[in-house]
């Protein structure tokens, strides 16, 4: 089975991030697999671990992100791609990433795509989906359960607290979820493999791809830390002054009453 993941590389949120001239300070970002990429590795390695095949992560972006693509092959895939655009296009979106990964994809024998339900930094969950329409194959989101048997698959849905059963059949894309399993930590010897694993590095003249076909279709227009909030107030005396107070400053200060 041919199985490939796509993976990007994203700033660690629980990390301090600061913002200088409209723009992410990466000097002092930490950068990391996206997490919902994890599951999807993971997913990928045990897939192909009980049906056999192949296992290829794939991302989209600058050479940093090679250090990523390594994780995923310490973890235990088999082969990464590396898809450098960082000499040709100064801005990209969901669409430039997915017509891209679309076209390295067009002309393989691809079995299952794994991807990540959304990416952290920007949440849109666009580029899977676009990539399956571009393929012309089926595609699941926010899955939390995958049973193969055959070309036949069985998918369990999250569906806003609610899950939902969806039969289909490969070739097929999905989009992990937290929930669909636990990602495993690369381990001293998966590690060690890693560095002779293969990496495939590209650029978009090998896709034969220019600049004007991936131009990017939307356009960051501002990126701004939100607001810090102020302290809380916390209420004292009997509870019917509280309660009288609450309305008050509901009233005169919030406004909402």
């Amino acid at each position: 089975m041919n199985i490939f993941v796509l993976m990007k590389r994203t700033f660690d949120t629980e990390e301090k991030i600061s913002v200088a001239n409209g723009k992410i300070n990466e000097d002092s970002a930490e950068f990391i697999i996206n997490p919902y990429d994890e599951y999807a590795i993971e997913e990928a390695i045990q897939v192909r671990d009980e049906h056999g095949g192949e296992v290829t992560v794939l991302t989209v972006g600058s050479e940093e992100s090679e250090k990523e693509l390594r994780t995923a092959l310490a973890m235990g895939a088999d082969k990464a791609v590396l898809i450098n655009t960082e000499d040709d296009l100064d801005e990209a979106d969901e669409f430039s990433t997915a017509k891209i990964v679309a076209e390295y994809l067009k002309d393989k024998e691809v079995d299952l795509i794994l991807a990540g339900n959304v990416a952290i930094d920007g949440g849109s969950g666009q580029v899977g989906p676009r990539v399956a329409e571009l393929l012309g194959i089926n595609y699941v989101t926010t899955i939390t359960g995958l049973e193969i048997d055959g070309t036949s698959v069985t998918i369990t849905r999250d569906v806003e607290g609610d899950s939902e059963t969806i039969e289909t059949s490969l070739p097929l894309l999905v989009t992990a979820q937290q929930g669909l399993n636990d990602p495993r930590y690369p381990s001293l010897p998966g590690i060690m493999k890693a560095k002779r694993k293969p990496l495939e590095g590209l650029e978009l003249d090998d896709l034969d791809l220019d600049e004007d076909d991936v131009e990017a279709k939307t356009e960051t227009v501002e990126i701004f830390l939100p607001a810090e909030k102020e302290a809380g107030r916390i209420l004292e005396g009997d509870l019917a002054d509280q309660v009288s107070e609450l309305v008050t400053l509901l009233n005169k200060e919030a406004k909402v009453i």
